[in-house]
């Protein structure tokens, strides 16, 4: 059965950068996985990057992240894949998220988001159908 979780807890309030809690991957059959961004408030003049970044051990986590999502600075959704087939050594990830604001007055920086991921399933093996001949 795939398996669902979220890496950023929808609703999660955030006012500077920082790290989402490790989550364990390594009971995924199939190592890829639907990513789903939801920013759901936010102020102008602000941008919001999320990056996720993988771990053989949970403590030790590369500079280089696995995905990066695109940069966003307003409300909505934003979806992309993550698919660690080819990472049999990564069995924990978790999400980084780096705010910028540029206004020069009050207030702080701020978003309102949640980064939910959804493990695809195996697609079934097909095997190519025979030709039919026109006669």
């Amino acid at each position: 059965m795939p398996i669902e979780f979220d890496l950023v807890p929808m609703g999660t309030r955030v006012e500077a950068n920082g790290d989402g809690a490790r989550i364990d991957i390594s009971a995924s059959a199939t190592r890829t996985f639907f990513c789903t961004l939801l920013i759901s408030d936010q102020i102008e003049q602000e941008s919001l990057d999320v990056s996720i970044f993988g771990s053989a051990d949970g403590e030790t986590w590369p500079g280089k992240p696995l995905l990066k999502l695109p940069q966003r600075f307003y409300r909505g959704e934003t979806r992309a894949v993550l698919e660690l087939a080819l990472r049999p050594e990564v069995k924990f990830i978790r999400a980084r998220w780096d705010l910028n604001r540029w206004g020069r007055v009050a207030p702080e920086r701020m978003f309102v988001f949640g980064v939910r991921l959804a493990e695809v399933p195996a697609m079934p093996l097909r095997l190519p159908a025979e030709k039919v001949s026109a006669g």
